[in-house]
């Protein structure tokens, strides 16, 4: 194997996470309990054996570099290889801030050089997934190939999200197109994991940079390869999911806790690292009942928690009820409280007897009508929400509010507050 090097692209906004993405980047966000994100994919290069890693990040990073630190969850903090962070910044030469995918590995290429690395392996920080960088990387090899493009089907509904492949009977991609309008391009899908020969991705890089202010990976430099390069399509069939929506990331982690389910955290050959904080076991106490749930490190329940996932430090009052809910660190839920079908952000303090989603109105969210409209009610990180208070659905409560910022004791579906 040829010495290779990973680039993760952590820089993303994740604008279709609503307030869960406010203050953190999309690949920080919480997952699972105790994970976040980009875990996965750091996880992923650990177990394909790849050592040598850089996360470049851009917006919000405060959060994903505390999370990443010296890389020592993931076995980055050895000599040999490691983890880099590397950030934009403005310069007197040719520095600035990344306009897109491609930019911003075109300003690290200093970095690639110093790496002396053969082939550059690009990821995104922001899906869930498990996978073997080092089949892929054989592949690359064996087919000879300047690049290669890890590629999976998606229902026709969903292509307008995903550059869209054409390839032929041996795997060589023949037509790119990025997020196409029309649905008559086919269902193969860019998973956004490309493998490049170093010098082939310099080249690019450079030609591009020439000609575009925003150079992208997916509307610039694939297109522009697949007349002159080996450009080659690695079918995959494996877990792989964008949590990049509120639905998505809702459905994502309560799937978690079917009996079975797609993505089994508990598979000892392919463990998922994270950065984990000293916290005493969970506590179910002697009023506590907890079904279908995941409950972290330093949980103290002392109610009802029914099909939903608890980051480390929740508290669950007695007789408060969380049902069918993501509940992220440190949240108080008072007593007699109901959460159902919510997404509560960390260090969020619920109110004795509130109702956090309530009755059968979904209408959608006046202001975020794309982002919440299956129920799911939203509370951002560190708001405060009366005792008493009744909240329906599609609701979003922003951050840091206090008692003060709720209008009433009765929110309607599909309202915000703050």
């Amino acid at each position: 194997m040829k010495k290779v090097v990973a680039l993760i692209l952590a820089g993303g906004e994740g604008a279709r996470l609503s307030v869960l993405s406010e203050k953190r980047a999309k690949p920080s966000v919480p997952f699972a309990g105790k994970y976040r994100i980009i875990d996965f994919t750091l996880s992923n290069c650990v177990n394909s054996g790849i050592f040598n890693v850089a996360v470049l990040t851009q917006y919000r990073p405060h959060s994903l570099n505390d999370h990443i630190g010296i890389g020592k969850p993931w076995d980055l903090d050895r000599n040999r290889g490691g983890v880099r962070l590397l950030q934009p910044y403005k310069g007197r030469r040719a520095e600035d801030w990344y306009k897109g995918t491609a930019d911003a590995v075109y300003q690290n290429l200093g970095y690639l050089d110093d790496t002396e690395a053969d082939l550059v392996v690009i990821l995104s920080g922001d899906h869930i997934y498990r996978m073997d960088y080092g089949a892929m990387l054989r592949y690359h090899q064996e087919v000879g190939a300047s690049l290669t493009v890890a590629v999976m089907n998606v229902p026709l509904e969903e292509t307008d999200r995903f550059g869209i492949m054409s390839v032929n009977e041996n795997q060589q991609v023949t037509e790119f197109t990025e997020k196409p309008k029309l649905r008559d391009k086919g269902t193969l899908a860019s998973m956004g994991i490309y493998i490049f020969d170093r010098d082939a991705l310099e080249k690019r890089l450079r030609q591009g940079a020439a000609k575009e202010s925003s150079l992208d990976f997916g509307k610039h430099v694939i297109p522009g390869m697949i007349a002159d390069d080996a450009v080659y399509a690695y079918p995959f069939e494996g877990y792989w999911v964008d949590v990049g929506t509120i639905q998505s990331y809702w459905e994502t982690n309560l799937a978690l806790l079917e009996d079975k389910p797609a993505l089994d955290l508990y598979d000892t050959t392919w463990v998922i690292h994270t950065r984990s904080e000293e916290r005493p076991p969970a506590k179910i106490g002697l009023q506590a009942r907890v079904v279908k749930s995941q409950v972290s490190n330093g949980c103290n329940v002392r109610g009802l928690v029914e099909h939903s996932v608890l980051s480390p430090g929740v508290y669950v009052s007695p007789g408060a009820v969380v049902r069918n809910s993501i509940i992220m660190n440190d949240t108080y839920i008072g007593p007699g409280a109901v959460i159902d079908k919510a997404i509560i952000d960390k260090d969020v303090w619920v109110g004795a007897g509130a109702v956090v989603g309530e009755g059968d109105d979904i209408t959608p969210n006046v202001k975020e009508p794309d982002k919440l409209n299956i129920g799911v009610t939203v509370v951002g990180k560190g708001a405060r929400i009366p005792p008493n208070t009744r909240i329906g659905r599609n609701v979003l409560i922003n951050s840091d509010l206090d008692e003060s910022s709720f209008p009433g004791l009765t929110i309607a579906s599909g309202e915000t507050v703050g």
